[in-house]
């Protein structure tokens, strides 16, 4: 801005770029470009923090009912409630863990190892479809435990419910990343 007492002088005003208003009010720029990139970290490391959560409840799972073995009809083998229980387990926790892997290995070189299409649509699927076989395998072994724990409350109707209780923890941990999976699913704009 040029000022001169001169009466003839013109005074020449100019206003400030809209791109600089724009950076410090943080709705675009690089200010909004650092919080999007902020935000986006903050949920990658949530959904992968949600499927370790459950690769550990699901590998908990597994081994409770892997060695619910006490003899005569306390063997989960008998039982097809616990084998589906105990395959979605197993299933549950190589899903959880391949992810857990690829989610890692990407957080910590930077570089993706699946285009972000496809893993946004795996990520997405994949959690549903683990999620809803956890809770069907939860579903399927409850009434049988719950009929066993009427007649006798033993080590082998603790350890399965202890395993129930596992698979839906697990169940809700894949929910939840599912739920994260959706959102970074709509957030793609070239699928």
């Amino acid at each position: 801005m040029a000022v001169s007492n001169d009466p003839e002088t013109k005074i020449d005003v100019q206003s400030e770029p809209a791109a600089s208003t724009e950076a410090r009010s943080g709705s675009g720029g690089i200010s909004g470009i650092l919080q999007r990139h902020r935000r986006e970290d903050l949920i990658e490391r949530g959904c992968l923090l949600l499927r370790g959560i459950a690769l550990v409840f699901s590998l908990i799972s597994f081994l409770l009912v892997a060695t619910n073995d006490h003899g005569d009809w306390k063997d989960f083998d008998h039982y097809q409630e616990y084998r589906y229980l105990l395959g979605i387990a197993i299933l549950s926790s190589l899903y959880s863990g391949i992810q857990c892997f690829r989610q890692a290995k990407e957080l910590s070189s930077n570089k993706k190892l699946i285009q972000p299409n496809t893993a946004a649509l795996v990520d997405f699927f994949g959690d549903q479809i683990v999620a809803y076989l956890l809770i069907s395998s939860a579903s399927a072994a409850i009434p049988i435990t719950n009929r066993m724990r009427e007649g006798a409350d033993n080590i082998f109707t603790d350890t399965s419910t202890a395993a129930i209780t596992m698979t839906f923890f697990a169940f809700f941990c894949l929910a939840l990343s599912a739920i994260i999976s959706g959102y970074k699913l709509s957030t793609q704009t070239y699928i």
